[in-house]
């Protein structure tokens, strides 16, 4: 049941680096670097929305079938965890090489690679640290971060919270090709994953304690 202790804390026996969210995960990432990389030999713009869209649809849908089948594994957090920063690092690289016009204007983005850089650097290594950070908790995921920090996960991890971090930034700057508002959205996302880590460190990341050697 959702929300309960057994869906929310990990379990040891069912630990295992192969479930069928996990072989989704697999499979979205490799058609998304597949689509990243015909998008760089067509300089193709549509191809990287399509990889953009395979890569935020899969990641809802192997997230889906986690929690619709009991599989939430912490190995299954990880993978899902290292394959978007993967996908997303392939999709916005491209968007740089490319130096798309946005829908609503004619003019290249000449300077796409600022807001870019700073998204990524949020995303892939701030955020990185963040979400890597509920292994220190005997959690699945920190889709459970809120039994640890409500604060923190309601930033990070509440569907609000992943939709700003995730397509928001993209959407707006395509949609509109301004790249002046691209830098604000990601150097707002990076003062945002700043302040949680501010607050994931005030709270303390606790270390498991250490065995004692067996007397000889």
């Amino acid at each position: 049941m959702a929300g309960s202790p057994d869906r929310i804390y990990a379990d040891p026996s069912v630990e295992r680096l192969f479930t069928g969210a996990t072989i989704i995960t697999f499979i979205r990432t490799a058609i998304t670097l597949a689509i990243a990389v015909w998008a760089a030999y067509d300089e193709s713009l549509t191809l990287i929305a399509v990889g953009l869209v395979v890569y935020w649809v899969g990641d809802s849908i192997d997230g889906e079938w986690a929690r619709w089948f009991d599989c939430e594994t912490r190995m299954g957090a990880v993978v899902d965890m290292m394959c978007d920063r993967l996908s997303c690092g392939a999709l916005y690289v491209g968007l740089i090489w490319l130096e798309p016009t946005g829908w609503l204007s004619d003019e290249p983005m000449t300077w796409i690679g600022i807001p870019i850089a700073i998204y990524l650097f949020e995303f892939m290594v701030i955020d990185m640290y963040l979400s890597l950070a509920f292994l220190a908790w005997p959690i699945r995921s920190p889709n459970y971060f809120h039994v640890i920090d409500r604060r923190i996960y309601l930033w990070n991890w509440s569907r609000i919270g992943k939709a700003a971090n995730s397509g928001a930034f993209a959407v707006i700057l395509l949609a509109t090709g301004w790249v002046w508002l691209g830098i604000v959205i990601a150097v707002a996302l990076l003062v945002l994953k700043c302040v949680s880590l501010g607050w994931l460190l005030r709270l303390g990341i606790p270390i498991p304690a250490r065995e004692q050697a067996p007397a000889q």
